[in-house]
């Protein structure tokens, strides 16, 4: 089979991380018989120094036309960099928000598994982690407060600022299905989060949740309230397999999922929409500080890729490949200096891309 795909190595350690995943993608392709077809385009600061815009129509255009987009990481440090001295809507960042508005991607899946070989580097009590955990958020990615009318005016003198959360039913709709459809290839338990006991989009959030759960009778389905689900990650991690949430409380709780696993650098995400067209990218951001370096850790990237794998060509027995490629490496005490601890082998990204590109067999 042959797949297109628009690669976007981005900024920082982006263009190191997206060689390392072209790397592993081509063995798997090697073994299992599939051609992929790479288009390298700009976004984020790298586009801005070129083009003086985050993201072009063209890249746009071009991205629309190829089954996947597999991303590495825009940004750079801000006040360092000149791109930040830019209007908002001009700066890196404003190329995801573009990118991911314009491919109509509205679900966000971030897995935060804690590997068995990295337990040591989990932040939480031997106790409180027992046999590990395995679970993913899957957050709504285009609605809620961030994308809500805001402004900020003076009133009697004082400056007041606005900002507007707003759901309506379909928007939860079809973050739900995609959340029971996910948990139905997992452990099939899903647990919604909401503010239900004082906002009303959380209360029609929950309503509709409970709609879509009635076609999904082989997941279990449960409500917790966001501030309790902060609490729970740190006290039984284990207890999750799906979190399914709005925008802002999704980014949070993510960002805390990602934490108790001990590294971001080994999280990888995916953002969904209708279609299989999809955007794949580590969770990490762009470490300029590190940038040509040969310090980055490219699992993230490469589990990525996996996951395009898996929800953007249907290729579940490369996607677990890949992953299984990841843990006999990791077994074998081989770590990049971010995961690294006493007793390990210390590699380069471009050395650990080439150790988990062996292991695809």
């Amino acid at each position: 089979m042959e797949f297109s795909v628009a690669v976007i190595p981005g900024d920082g350690i982006g263009p190191e991380i997206i060689r390392e995943a072209k790397k592993v993608l081509d063995k798997a392709g090697k073994v299992y018989g599939h051609r992929f077809h790479y288009t390298e385009l700009l976004m984020g600061g790298a586009s801005i120094d070129v083009h003086g815009v985050p993201l072009t129509e063209e890249t746009l255009a071009t991205a629309k036309k190829s089954d996947a987009v597999l991303l590495g990481a825009v940004g750079g440090n801000v006040g360092v960099s000149n791109w930040y001295s830019l209007p908002p809507e001009l700066r890196p960042e404003a190329g995801l928000l573009k990118i991911r508005k314009g491919l109509e991607l509205f679900a966000n899946l971030r897995p935060a598994l804690l590997f068995e070989d990295l337990k040591k580097a989990c932040p939480l009590k031997e106790e409180i982690i027992g046999e590990g955990f395995d679970m993913i958020v899957v957050r709504e990615l285009t609605g809620g407060l961030y994308f809500g009318e805001r402004k900020t005016v003076v009133e009697n003198g004082l400056r007041k600022a606005y900002d507007t959360l707003t759901y309506d039913e379909e928007e939860i709709r079809r973050i739900a299905r995609a959340g029971f459809e996910t948990a139905r290839k997992r452990r099939k338990k899903l647990c919604s989060v909401d503010k239900a006991n004082v906002i009303d989009s959380s209360r029609l959030w929950r309503q509709v949740v409970k709609e879509v759960g009635k076609d999904y009778p082989d997941v279990e389905l449960s409500d917790m309230l966001v501030d309790n689900c902060a609490m729970q990650l740190v006290k039984d991690p284990g207890q999750f397999d799906v979190i399914l949430t709005e925008n802002m409380f999704g980014d949070i709780l993510s960002d805390e999922a990602s934490m108790i696993t001990g590294s971001i650098g080994m999280l990888p995400s995916a953002s969904l929409g209708k279609t299989k067209l999809g955007l794949y990218e580590p969770s990490h951001g762009s470490a300029p500080d590190i940038a040509g370096q040969n310090k980055a850790n490219p699992m993230a990237t490469i589990l990525s890729a996996a996951m395009m794998l898996r929800y953007s060509f249907d290729l579940e027995e490369e996607a677990l490949k890949i992953e299984e490629a990841v843990r006999k490496v990791l077994s074998k005490g081989y770590r990049t200096v971010d995961i690294m601890s006493p007793g390990n082998v210390l590699v380069g990204t471009d050395k650990m891309g080439d150790l988990i590109a062996e292991e695809v067999k």
